[in-house]
């Protein structure tokens, strides 16, 4: 596959840890923990997406996030710690608590940022491809975005502008089937969102989002096309929620149950686990050290978020207002 022994366990490693981190989140909150939006919206099962696309960034790269950000903030690299304490409202947060779950954001790390807005993260990441484009470096920039923001206009004004200037963004629409409660089927009038892509005149592409593989591959060759100056690609990764649009709600009420589960049958850390075991690429022993480690961190970080202290009141309207 020519993925090195080291990068499969950073697959695992992060994978593990976003999933680890959402469902800490509401379980801190059902103890009465302040914790922004109760847990806010979970990206669990959808790992593999942030994971195979940040595998191939580096730390001055660029992405945009949704107001799903967890996962897409700690496949960057982003601090564990502070955005636990972020979504605690601590001042030890990546935005010293005044962001919390849906405004996450580390520009130290390339991380731009999750947004309440749907699709907000395309012109931001097109913002950012054009500075790269200027400045005459390599960055690239990653947009995220759902199908619930397929249908944005603002998401059609930055892929196009994006395809003229040949910016080094490239398009991810997770397509996890619903926006909010809406199935893609109701709001979209194409099969495969990544059809449109040919309307700009970029490559589009349709990956399994549930294969952490084939999200590396096909990010591996956008990215690289990106940072040759080929300009954007659009990437529509074939993906699903296991639970709410936000919190643990009864998911029932518009997922048909024989849905969730085939979904679930094919999680994307489990078919990870089978095919890099079954295969000899890694051992179960090297996985099981992996997750002790990220359970010692999530401690790690619930611990640091509690002991933190909370802004200060004069802190009000610093960081928040420029001049």
């Amino acid at each position: 596959m020519g993925i090195s022994r080291e990068k499969l366990l950073w697959l695992y490693e992060r994978m593990r840890l976003i999933r680890e981190f959402e469902e800490r989140l509401p379980a801190e909150a059902a103890k009465g923990k302040p914790v922004s939006l109760g847990g806010g919206h979970s990206y669990v099962g959808q790992e593999a997406v942030a994971v195979g696309f940040c595998a191939h960034l580096k730390d001055d790269d660029f992405v945009g996030s949704t107001h799903r950000p967890h996962g897409h903030c700690l496949a960057k690299g982003v601090d564990v710690k502070a955005a636990m304490a972020e979504l605690f409202g601590k001042a030890t947060g990546t935005n010293r608590g005044k962001g919390g779950s849906m405004h996450l954001a580390d520009l130290s790390m390339g991380f731009i940022g999750g947004n309440g807005i749907v699709a907000a993260s395309a012109p931001h990441t097109v913002g950012a491809g054009l500075t790269a484009k200027v400045k005459g470096t390599d960055q690239v920039g990653i947009s995220f975005w759902g199908d619930g923001g397929a249908n944005q206009g603002v998401l059609h004004e930055a892929l196009n502008m994006a395809a003229i200037w040949k910016l080094p963004v490239v398009f991810v629409c997770e397509n996890n089937r619903y926006g909010i409660t809406t199935p893609v089927e109701y709001s979209t009038s194409v099969s495969d969102i990544a059809d449109r892509a040919a309307g700009y005149g970029m490559p589009g592409v349709v990956v399994d989002g549930q294969d952490i593989f084939a999200v590396y591959e096909a990010a591996g060759e956008a990215i690289a096309r990106a940072r040759r100056g080929e300009g954007p690609s659009f990437i529509e990764a074939k993906t699903y929620r296991y639970y709410d649009h936000a919190g643990r709600g009864d998911t029932g009420r518009y997922r048909p149950k024989e849905e969730e589960e085939y979904y679930r049958g094919r999680d994307c850390i489990g078919r990870f686990v089978e095919r890099a075991v079954g295969e000899g690429l890694l051992t179960q022993a090297e996985l099981d050290e992996v997750d002790a480690r990220i359970q010692a961190q999530m401690d790690e970080a619930v611990a640091f978020a509690e002991a933190s202290p909370s802004p200060e009141v004069y802190e009000l309207y610093t960081d928040v207002y420029a001049g």
